[in-house]
């Protein structure tokens, strides 16, 4: 059984939003074959996450989103897979969908896929491992109904 949470750790309202990434969640562990996955999502503002990154990545500015991969650390064997947790920063959500001329709750999923896929090894150092992780992305938003266009 797979188990995940959805915090909001900010001021803002994000009930319907919270209650669609839910079932994008769900939509992606199926797509993807996943079980037995444990991780948490969790929404903060510009501050905590500017703190995170600077603690523990030495970026001293806000991102967007963070993930902390359990899985990176081989010492732990357990029956299922703790995948680890996704920060992920309202304030600079919004800006980025304003930005992208993108409605707010595709740049919620969006980062929120983004940081999942990082979670389960996916990377973008490389131009060919952003192409692959990249199209991933693109494939479950758009598979689920949550386009570029809006």
């Amino acid at each position: 059984m797979n188990v995940y949470e959805i915090f909001n750790e900010t001021e803002e309202d994000l009930g319907e939003e919270i209650q669609k990434l839910k079932e994008l969640l769900a939509f992606t562990l199926k797509k993807e074959k996943l079980e037995d996955v444990e991780f948490n999502v969790i929404f903060v503002d510009s501050e905590t996450i500017h703190e995170i990154n600077k603690t523990y990545r030495k970026v001293d500015r806000v991102t967007d989103v963070i993930s902390f991969a359990l899985e990176d650390n081989k010492d732990i064997e357990l029956d299922h897979r703790i995948l680890g947790d996704i920060y992920i920063c309202i304030e600079k959500a919004h800006e980025q969908a304003n930005t992208y001329g993108h409605p707010f709750l595709r740049e919620l999923a969006f980062l929120m896929i983004h940081g999942l896929l990082h979670l389960l090894g996916y990377d973008h150092q490389k131009e060919e491992e952003e192409k692959i992780m990249f199209q991933k992305q693109d494939d479950i938003l758009n598979e689920f109904g949550i386009r570029r266009e809006g």
